[in-house]
């Protein structure tokens, strides 16, 4: 029976992006996903490379920070590998807070950076707005931030894997790691079994049924999020990744616009309410009405892979051999790079650039040890 050095459970880009880690390491490396890589949350994400704190949790920020940094190198590599473009921008974002007498106000004291003040007047970075609705009453912000297309990103990823020699076992569902006196032997599919002395569970929001004798639970559980994409009249309309307290919109280079993102608890339900996406497009509206004009491209629904604390599930667990990257809600595409490079760290055997412990499958049981790797 052929065996793998690691067999990953998973092909979002966090998967995608351990794989070609490990891979890089001389490790044989095999992606198992239940349907066709690439195509839940990453899909489904916007693709906002977010570098303000009062977005990110406290714990996360070092993490996020670093992988953002990462991105042009990141995407610089898959390009060269896959042969494919990815749409990386870096024009920065406006973003609309409530700030009252010179501090935040959305329950921060933290003082008002200059850093974050617009170089220039919104009407000349962004022509088409209309401030007069309801950011008037709110304070715009410039944050040097990145936006990437994630579909372009997952399809690159999962070309540079092929190219590398990754396989692949797509439509396969893991019903089950199986393990031998505390230490994992391999996986069991709807298809076949695979072996292997390492797995790892990048399964997102399906991360939690994942089952074997013995290992941890881990309570991930989906957060559907509606969007939509619309082509707008003419390039460069919106030109920045804007976010109010309502709506986000993230343009493409190509004269795309997305619209999002609602944050739903409806289990594993993927369908698009015209309500909701109606609302969603209302609210865009508000901000640039000249978006009425916008042609409707597509709507869709994803489920981030959500955790009790909101904060991803990284590193070793108790059991030899069985690790876990998951649970990054909103995140997934901007802390990939970071995730690969760290979790890397872990499963070889290096220390880890950073420290994982409050990100151990084992905070959510008191009983384990808190299995991070550092």
């Amino acid at each position: 029976m052929k065996h793998w050095d690691a067999i990953i459970v998973g092909a979002g880009i966090i998967g995608l992006s351990l794989a070609i880690e490990l891979n890089k390491q001389g490790l044989k490396v095999l992606i198992i996903d239940k349907g066709e890589p690439g195509r839940e949350a990453s899909w489904a994400a916007g693709g906002m490379l977010v570098e303000f704190p009062l977005e990110t949790p406290a714990a996360l920020w070092e993490l996020a920070s670093a992988s953002a940094r990462m991105y042009p190198e990141f995407v610089h590599e898959l390009e060269d590998e896959s042969r494919m473009k990815i749409d990386l921008r870096d024009k920065g974002a406006i973003v609309f807070v409530e700030q009252k007498k010179g501090t935040w106000h959305r329950g921060s004291s933290a003082p008002l950076q200059d850093s974050y003040r617009l170089p220039r007047p919104l009407l000349e970075l962004e022509p088409a707005f209309d401030v007069s609705g309801r950011v008037s009453q709110l304070t715009p912000l410039f944050l040097r931030e990145r936006s990437v297309d994630p579909r372009q990103l997952t399809a690159a990823a999962i070309a540079a894997a092929k190219h590398r020699e990754i396989e692949f076992s797509s439509r396969d569902q893991v019903l089950a790691i199986e393990t031998d006196d505390g230490k994992v032997t391999g996986v069991r599919t709807s298809k076949t079994r695979f072996t292997g002395g390492t797995i790892v569970n990048c399964a997102g929001a399906w991360a939690g049924q994942i089952d074997g004798n013995g290992l941890p639970a881990l309570p991930t559980r989906p957060v559907k999020g509606q969007m939509l994409c619309v082509v707008t009249p003419y390039k460069e309309m919106i030109r920045h990744v804007i976010r109010t307290p309502e709506v986000y919109l993230i343009p493409r280079s190509d004269g795309r616009l997305l619209i999002g993102a609602t944050q739903e608890e409806a289990g594993f339900d993927k369908q698009t309410v015209p309500e909701t996406i109606q609302e969603l497009r209302a609210a865009a509206l508000d901000v640039v009405p000249k978006l009425a004009d916008a042609r409707i491209l597509e709507a869709w629904a994803g489920l981030r892979p959500g955790t009790p604390d909101a904060l991803p599930i990284l590193g070793a667990t108790s059991t030899q051999g069985y690790f876990v990257a998951t649970g990054h809600f909103r995140d997934g595409i901007q802390l990939a790079p970071v995730t690969a490079r760290v979790m890397g760290q872990v499963i070889t055997g290096e220390k880890p650039d950073f420290d994982l412990a409050a990100f151990g499958a084992g905070r959510f049981h008191k009983q384990e040890p808190v299995g991070a790797g550092c």
